[in-house]
C-alpha cells in the first residue's frame, strides 16, 4: 500500500515580510537624512528659535549707522580689537564669550571682521538673534 501525504511542503518562500522591512528601511533612511544639515548657512541670521545664554559675555555691536560699541562703549572699527582684547583681560578667558549683535543691514564683511578679531584673540563668539 503506497502511503500519500496529505500535505505537500511547498518550496516557495513569501517575500511580503521581506518587502515591508525594505520600506520600513526606506522611511527611516528618508526622515533621517532631512534632520541632518549639511554645510548649509541660513541667510535669515537675525531671527531664531533656539536662544543660548552665555552667563559672562563680552558684547560687541554694530548698529545700522556703522557705529561700533564694545559693553556699550562706543568704538572704532580700527581699536576694536584692542578694546575686545582688554575686555578679554578683565573677564577670565576660558569663560568669556563675545556675544556679537550686528544689525540686519550691516553688510556681512563687518561681522566677518569680528569674526577674525575674536578667533585672533582665542575667544568664543556667539551670534545674537532675535527669537521669532
Amino acid at each position: 500500500m503506497a502511503f500519500k501525504r496529505r500535505t505537500k511542503v511547498k518550496p516557495d518562500f513569501s517575500m511580503a515580510s521581506m518587502t515591508d522591512l525594505v520600506f520600513l528601511l526606506l522611511i527611516f533612511f528618508m526622515i533621517t537624512s532631512t534632520l541632518v544639515s549639511p554645510n548649509a548657512i541660513k541667510v535669515s541670521l537675525p531671527k531664531a528659535n533656539n536662544q543660548v545664554t552665555t552667563p559672562k559675555a563680552i558684547a560687541v555691536s554694530v548698529t545700522a549707522d556703522l557705529l561700533w560699541y564694545v559693553n556699550g562703549t562706543q568704538t572704532t572699527q580700527e581699536v576694536l580689537e584692542t578694546e575686545l582684547g582688554n575686555q578679554l583681560k578683565t573677564v577670565n578667558a576660558d569663560d568669556a564669550v563675545v556675544s556679537i549683535n550686528c544689525d540686519k543691514s550691516v553688510p556681512v564683511e563687518y561681522l566677518v571682521h569680528i569674526m577674525k578679531v575674536c578667533n585672533k584673540l582665542k575667544a568664543k563668539a556667539v551670534l545674537a538673534t532675535q527669537p521669532e
